[in-house]
């Protein structure tokens, strides 16, 4: 797996060996080429951030920084080699933590980004869970972006809270959800 664009473009990042299901070259290519301008300078959350690829693909493209949400410990390993690897520790902050957790801890906090990636495994509606409890948090700025990879077989809403489905795609097994922060929200 490599970095598509960006001034990281070709550098390889370490996999996950196993359990792992990251996010492929292409889907990450049409995700970053419909978020177009909204990753300059975006402060980016990466939840379920397992290698870290759809983090530092946004870094690589002029992301300001990120902090990345992940508690499996091989996935943490890979994680910290791969930030190692691009000479990328100052723009980034690793919390190893379960997802809800985290946010919470960013809550109180009072942080908030402009660009929020989650991608949980495939099943068991999490990522539902996940995009509810993202918006509960209220960390994302107003007009800030959501992308949410899910199975095709999980369902999620239309709108939450302030969030509102702006469009949706699918590649194979694979959907993607672009919600968006209300302007007033």
């Amino acid at each position: 797996m490599r970095i598509i664009a960006g001034s990281l473009k070709g550098r390889r990042l370490a996999p996950v060996k196993g359990r792992m299901r990251p996010t492929g070259a292409k889907v990450r290519e049409a995700v970053f080429n419909i978020l177009g301008d909204a990753v300059a300078e975006a402060r980016v959350l990466d939840l379920f951030a397992g290698t870290g690829a759809l983090g530092l693909e946004a870094l690589s493209r002029g992301a300001k920084n990120a902090v990345f949400v992940e508690d499996h410990p091989e996935s943490l390993q890979v994680l910290g080699r791969n930030l190692a690897s691009l000479a990328l520790e100052a723009r980034t902050r690793v919390l190893p933590l379960p997802v809800l957790r985290a946010l919470k801890k960013l809550a109180v906090k009072g942080e908030k980004f402009d660009l929020a990636f989650l991608d949980p495994p495939y099943g068991g509606e999490k990522a539902a869970a996940a995009l509810q409890a993202l918006e509960a948090a209220g960390i994302m700025n107003p007009g800030a972006w959501v992308v949410a990879e899910h199975s095709r077989r999980d369902r999620l809403p239309e709108a939450a809270g302030s969030l509102e489905l702006r469009e949706l795609r699918r590649y194979g097994d694979t959907q993607v959800a672009f919600y968006q922060v209300a302007l007033g929200g």
